[in-house]
């Protein structure tokens, strides 16, 4: 093998050790789906492609993509050291889907001074597109808790497999698969995107939120707007000094957390009004129905006998029969 094959044979590889460690079973998981993609790649050989050719419909697993100028300009004056990984589109000629390398693609596509971008080509399933797409960002910095969450769910909702598939394709457990779709649901992606990723807030945190979230019943226009400006202000003030200073999605986090607390506190202090309505058969008074809150109490006397039992009978019948009637009607 010559020294240049060995050279970009080791460009995948190189990948797998950049970025933060990684827990053992992590990393393992990471080189093995990394080094799946390099022995895919056609000759291993680095082509130069239009951008215009390469298509980047892969599911969403970031909610904080960087400004691309230093990077567009750093590969203007030094050229694009990196490759990016494309596989063949499975039904147009000629193009392809980007596997990983968006930054690279994007600064590429807005420069003036590159037309071309430099990629190796593999033969990779959707599945395995995935695995390495979720391999090459993991190398390079970990997956915020919501960003996993919101990843499953996206993998969830199109069908791309089962919770024990995409728990899988994640490298973890069924059930925390199941408790971050919860939290995905539960939040929902206008809000997640508004906060941004919150590195370093982990499935505690966001639970706690969710809890939060349910009992304040706030508006999530309002969360959102909370959320927003907490992000512009930190960008409006530019870096400080600190460079430990919070990340701004995290001081979002809290802005809106703390918001829904006090909401959550206010709606407690506040006793529910009640709402009491007489019920009579034939004209005679036989109860009353009240609602409470979410709660709905019944109570009825002096029925007849027979009929209080045929009542006793069929209520969860009746129960059921109400509210179809109720959701045809709403």
């Amino acid at each position: 093998m010559t020294d240049s094959k060995k050279k970009r044979m080791s460009m995948l590889d190189s990948l797998s050790t950049a970025g933060t460690p990684l827990v053992p079973g992590s990393m393992m998981s990471s080189n093995r789906a990394l080094r799946s993609a390099r022995d895919a790649v056609d000759a291993h050989h680095v082509w130069e492609l239009d951008p215009a050719e390469i298509e980047d419909g892969r599911y969403s697993d970031r909610l904080d993509i960087q400004d691309v100028h230093d990077l567009r300009t750093s590969i203007e004056q030094n050229g694009q050291t990196v490759p990016i990984l494309v596989r063949r589109h499975p039904t147009e000629t000629g193009h392809y889907l980007l596997v990983y390398g968006r930054r690279r693609l994007e600064a590429i596509r807005g420069s003036d001074k590159v037309s071309k971008v430099r990629a190796l080509i593999a033969n990779l399933d959707d599945t395995a597109a995935v695995r390495a797409q979720i391999s090459e960002n993991t190398g390079r910095r970990d997956l915020s808790y919501i960003e996993r969450a919101l990843f499953a769910q996206e993998l969830l909702d199109s069908r791309f497999g089962s919770q024990a598939q995409i728990a899988e394709v994640l490298n973890v457990t069924r059930s925390a698969v199941s408790m971050a779709i919860s939290v995905a649901k539960a939040v929902g992606a206008p809000l997640a995107r508004a906060i941004g990723p919150a590195h370093g807030v982990g499935r505690p945190r966001w639970e706690a939120f969710v809890k939060e979230l349910s009992e304040a019943g706030a508006d999530q226009d309002v969360l959102c707007r909370i959320a927003l400006d907490v992000r512009a202000a930190a960008v409006d003030s530019g870096p400080t000094e600190d460079e430990s200073q919070a990340d701004a999605s995290v001081s979002a986090f809290d802005a809106v957390s703390r918001y829904l607390r006090k909401s959550a506190s206010q709606t407690r202090g506040q006793k529910p009004r009640s709402k009491t309505t007489a019920l009579a058969i034939d004209g005679i008074p036989v109860g009353a129905i009240k609602k409470s809150g979410r709660a709905v109490r019944l109570d009825l006397a002096n029925l007849d006998d027979a009929f209080a039992e045929w009542l006793g009978a069929r209520a969860q019948d009746l129960l059921e029969e109400l509210h179809k009637r109720w959701k045809s009607e709403t």
